[in-house]
């Protein structure tokens, strides 16, 4: 039977300089933040003035900042604190007003609810000055509360001639190592940054005597109203160039009323590497969140970058990037609906824009049409292909093409593409990404036209055969070069294909040479019973073609000699050269044939000539 606990509870003790540490290292991403959360606090104690004054004209309250040299200064007419206010949210980590009795069924109209934002502030000051007078409480004193880096505070009732109206007063005393961020020019700066597009008017002064700056002189581009949409989307395309750095190919309005959210994506003007994703700028309730939400858009939307303002997109403890929740996923999907229907509406109605937009950005748009059925239909025909007939859209090529070939690797394709050109079969490169999968999709939208893999069979079967008498006078040669590759897997075997100035064509492909690999391992491991099995199942394993071709002069000379080294070494040369044409990475052992055949045969030329 447990003996009864009559330890007394005890609460956990915080050392404030190192939660201020950890909170430098691992939640906020630079000291700058500082001056993002006293702005946010600012708006959040406006929104609760407003909604306890809700007839008060709009504009009538506002956020007001200072700094000099010595001071940086926060100062706003919203709802304001009293002094037990101040004992309970102000001297407990953790604990928000925005989490008050009253309120908290209004926490979704507040940017910040963790409670810690204050305490960036001593990422840069070693004491907060805070004066505050609450708007709740009708002839309410104004309160100060002073809370310095080592965890002790001090509160005090002030008279209320040092705070008039209510509101609340932030004022810091900035460390000597963070001039950095409290300079009066980086203070205006971090502002405009932050609060831009801030629905409460925010003034600026620098403390030279002259007149406060406003620090959001205008609504967001979005929200005015223009003479033309001309005019609309040249203000929207010069918003997206400011914000950027870039001028857009074209700018798409997004709005998802549900959440609140309105904004602009900014087609980028060139290509992006495939998988690299660009961070969009997210901003909640005006107040900017992040510069790198990538989780706002799906993967596929790399060609643009957006700006959003939403009201109901929560943001995570440190105000730096969104909360994964459905309501994130939902509005993900809403945007790229956003973002198809603008490709929809260009592919129907603007096709000097949506030629330019896939030729920079046609990697995006064929991995978008491998999943949405709609975009497959109407942008496939219009999409880009290096085919035998050089680079040109699907649609180009099925005109000529009824039978289209496509290729498992671009390997595969460059060891074919002359060849195959010359003997009139139409082959697209199928080896990039996507572009095998979408290519065999093609009737789906061109019911007359056929898709089909292309194999060593169908080439080869394209290519005109010798006769018999040519056939008997080149065997010798031919059982010399498949001795001589054998090594290789490789068989060789002699026709006429055009063009006449190609000498050789190997015919392999990446899934065969992994085949025989594996084979010839799985030999050399096993023995007895199992080694001859897996030798029989080798034998089976498809062989690479070396195809030399009877109408090159330099191939009518090589099947003529009659000194058999000299035979194994141009047919080692042959396969060598023809292998380098493939483009594919070569082994070792073939690099040392080549290097092997090309001395064996400058040796025989100089022994000639002497």
């Amino acid at each position: 039977m447990p003996l009864p606990d009559n330890t007394p509870d005890r609460t956990f003790q915080v050392d404030l300089r190192g939660l201020v540490d950890l909170l430098s290292h691992h939640l906020y991403s630079s000291p700058r933040v500082y001056l993002r959360e006293l702005m946010q606090n600012a708006v959040d104690a406006l929104t609760a003035r407003h909604t306890l004054e809700p007839s008060a004209p709009a504009g009538s309250f506002g956020i007001r900042l200072y700094a000099d040299r010595s001071v940086v200064r926060v100062e706003d007419d919203g709802v304001g604190l009293t002094e037990a206010d101040v004992h309970t949210f102000l001297a407990t980590i953790g604990r928000s007003s925005k989490r008050a009795d009253g309120i908290a069924e209004q926490r979704g109209d507040f940017i910040g609810q963790f409670g810690i934002g204050l305490l960036s502030c001593f990422l840069i000051a070693d004491e907060i000055h805070v004066v505050s007078r609450s708007a709740r409480t009708p002839g309410a004193p104004a309160v100060e509360w002073r809370g310095r880096g080592d965890g002790s505070y001090t509160v005090r009732t002030l008279p209320v001639s040092a705070r008039p109206a209510p509101g609340t007063t932030v004022t810091l005393i900035p460390r000597a190592d963070a001039a950095e961020w409290t300079a009066p020019a980086q203070v205006q700066r971090l502002a405009r940054h932050f609060g831009s597009l801030l629905r409460h008017p925010v003034t600026f002064d620098d403390g030279s005597g002259g007149p406060a700056v406003p620090v959001n002189p205008e609504e967001a581009p979005w929200a005015r109203t223009y003479p033309t949409p001309g005019a609309r989307s040249r203000a929207l395309a010069a918003y997206g160039e400011e914000v950027f750095g870039f001028a857009p190919l074209d700018t798409i309005e997004l709005n998802l009323p549900a959440v609140g959210l309105k904004g602009i994506a900014c087609v980028l003007p060139e290509a992006v590497p495939a998988g690299r994703r660009h961070g969009h700028r997210v901003h909640v309730k005006g107040m900017l969140l992040s510069e790198q939400a990538e989780e706002i858009l799906p993967d596929w939307a790399f060609f643009v970058r957006c700006v959003v303002d939403a009201e109901s997109l929560r943001p995570t403890a440190s105000r730096e990037s969104l909360y994964k929740d459905d309501t994130l996923a939902a509005v993900r999907d809403a945007l790229a609906d956003q973002l198809r229907a603008w490709i929809a509406r260009v592919a129907a109605s603007d096709p000097e824009l949506l030629h330019r937009f896939l030729q920079a950005h046609h990697l995006s748009v064929k991995s978008l049409a491998v999943h949405d059925d709609e975009i497959l239909r109407m942008l496939l025909p219009w999409l880009p292909f290096e085919t035998t007939d050089g680079h040109c859209t699907l649609d180009e090529f099925s005109r000529t093409h009824r039978t289209v070939l496509v290729t498992s690797s671009v390997e595969e394709f460059r060891q074919v593409a002359a060849i195959a050109s010359a003997a009139g079969l139409g082959v697209v490169n199928g080896g990039y990404t996507y572009d095998r999968e979408l290519v065999h999709r093609l009737p789906e939208i061109r019911p007359e036209v056929s898709v089909a893999d292309l194999d060593p069979a169908t080439l080869t079967a394209h290519l005109d055969p010798v006769d018999r008498e040519t056939e008997l006078a080149a065997s010798a040669y031919l059982a010399l070069a498949r001795d001589a590759l054998a090594v290789f897997d490789c068989d060789v075997a002699l026709r006429a294909f055009q063009p006449a100035s190609a000498p050789a064509l190997l015919v392999d492909s990446r899934e065969a040479r992994h085949e025989r690999t594996r084979s010839r391992l799985a030999r050399e491991q096993e023995g007895g019973l199992w080694g001859d099995i897996l030798g029989a199942l080798r034998q089976e394993a498809p062989r690479a073609q070396l195809i030399l071709n009877q109408l090159n002069p330099l191939v009518r000379t090589a099947v003529a000699i009659d000194e058999p080294e000299l035979a194994r070494t141009s047919a080692e040369a042959l396969y060598g050269q023809a292998a380098l044409l493939s483009r594919r990475p070569l082994r070792p052992a073939e690099s040392s044939l080549i290097n092997r055949s090309f001395l064996d045969l400058l040796a025989h030329a100089l022994r000639k000539d002497s």
